[in-house]
């Protein structure tokens, strides 16, 4: 424990700049006013030292590390960083241990600081509960996960969730300056000649994140040789030399991901073609499974649009044809006209909340048995059952027209498609109001609707 105070401390010239640079008091830290602001409630508990349980979630590079740093230096507890990537178990009850020894003999609380905790799994988590619940830890968590998803609920119920936002040009813009002007731990004794265009590049290329800029920066300031002169000089294209790519920020398997092709769903669905298009080539840029976005537009396209444009789903799994057959980047294009013209085209509900009353109707009756006269009859003995008895056989009649049961008895006279005023939509539904109105009349005068059949020597009738 008092190994981590020493390196709070101090901080090897060696460390990555960031850091070197990163803020020790309160009155350093740069962005999050909304939570650390001059008054906000969790600056006056640090400040006061009667700090709570915390969760403290946001991006990479917001300053979680920095906040909980900050607060090592300030309070008079026992300070302890846990890390979840490299920890497991057993480092977990030892610890424990130390820290229940700790106050039990000396009534001394400890602030436990778990990075990354929500890659800790529910058994895990369980076994902070205790020490929380009693008042052995105080408990900082930091995650770039939702909590609501990732930290138990009886961990949420007796923390505070804290959210940080990623860093604005401006926060970013302060902090490389400082990194440029401190000359103990920054970059302050180089001669750095570098245009606020390149801050701004740099700035650009970071996406919120105080982290990258500052390492995007040291790099530019340690590849570039001085001039004659001894000076520095950085610009654009020694940047984008050291940067080569862009990496967007996309966990593939964390919130943003979700966020993602959420933006790109609603999109669709709100025939915004310009949105979607941006969205699914932040998704593509950023590396996601081609395969797994042609799957979402397949979806989109049976439950945003169905039968208000039969289309649109043939378009979809011919993206993903495409994409299986030309692979990336050439697929890219496929995707894209999918998404535009599933954004373009008209949209209907009508299938998706057919199911959902249909799936409604399963769970409360359970399984109801087929009606006798559409069930299928090969042997004798389910013919003598009465087996398909009185089955009307539709292509024997009159536009293929029949009035026979084919819902349960519970059921029979249920509607689950309703289909809207939308599209092709428009057409089905006066199909179906022309439909009803035939079989209405079958219903009043089944005579008027019989056909002479041909079956082997004998003319049989079919009502």
């Amino acid at each position: 424990m008092d190994l981590f105070h020493q390196q709070v401390k101090k901080v090897s010239k060696s460390a990555p700049l960031a850091d070197r640079i990163r803020p020790k008091r309160l009155d350093e830290f740069v962005g999050q006013e909304k939570i650390i602001g001059k008054g906000k409630p969790l600056r006056i508990a640090i400040e006061k030292d009667q700090l709570q349980s915390i969760i403290l979630w946001g991006p990479p590079g917001s300053g979680k590390t920095t906040l909980a740093m900050i607060i090592a230096q300030m309070t008079r507890s026992h300070f302890v960083q846990f890390s979840a990537v490299t920890s497991g178990i057993p480092d977990l009850k030892k610890m424990i241990k130390e820290i229940h020894q700790l106050w039990a003999f000396h009534q001394q609380k400890t602030i436990l600081f778990v990075d990354e905790i929500h890659r800790f799994n529910k058994t895990q988590q369980n076994a902070f509960l205790p020490y929380v619940e009693d008042g052995t830890i105080i408990l900082v968590g930091a995650t770039t996960e939702n909590p609501s998803f990732e930290v138990i609920s009886p961990l949420l119920s007796r923390s505070h969730v804290y959210v940080l936002e990623s860093l604005s040009s401006e926060n970013l813009y302060y902090i490389i300056q400082r990194a440029l002007k401190d000359k103990e731990n920054g970059l302050g004794d180089l001669l750095i000649e570098i245009d606020d265009s390149v801050i701004d590049f740099i700035i650009q290329l970071s996406y919120g994140d105080g982290r990258i800029a500052l390492n995007i920066l040291e790099f530019a300031a340690t590849a570039k040789s001085p001039d004659s002169e001894g000076i520095i000089k950085i610009d654009q294209k020694l940047v984008q030399e050291i940067v080569q790519k862009s990496n967007l920020r996309y966990d593939k398997s964390g919130e943003e991901h979700y966020n993602i092709i959420s933006a790109l769903h609603k999109s669709m669905r709100d025939s915004d073609p310009d949105a979607a298009l941006y969205w699914i080539t932040r998704m593509i840029e950023a590396g996601e499974d081609p395969l797994y976005i042609a799957r979402r537009l397949i979806r989109f396209a049976s439950e945003d649009v169905g039968n208000a444009d039969p289309m649109a789903l043939s378009v979809a799994v011919s993206a993903m044809q495409a994409v299986h057959f030309l692979g990336m980047p050439e697929g890219d294009l496929a995707l894209i006209q999918a998404s535009t013209y599933l954004a373009n085209a008209p949209k209907s509900n009508a299938l998706y909340k057919g199911r959902q009353i249909a799936g409604q109707d399963i769970k409360k009756y359970g399984s109801l048995p087929v009606p006798l006269v559409i069930r299928n009859a090969p042997t004798r003995m389910m013919k003598e059952m009465s087996y398909g008895k009185g089955y009307q056989y539709a292509h024997n009649f009159q536009d293929a027209l029949v009035q026979q049961q084919h819902l349960p008895n519970q059921l029979k006279d249920r509607k689950y498609y309703f289909p809207t005023e939308r599209g092709f939509e428009k057409e089905i539904k006066e199909k179906i109001f022309q439909r009803e109105k035939k079989k209405q009349n079958l219903q009043k005068n089944k005579n008027e609707c019989t056909i002479p059949i041909e079956n082997g020597k004998n003319k049989e009738r079919y009502t």
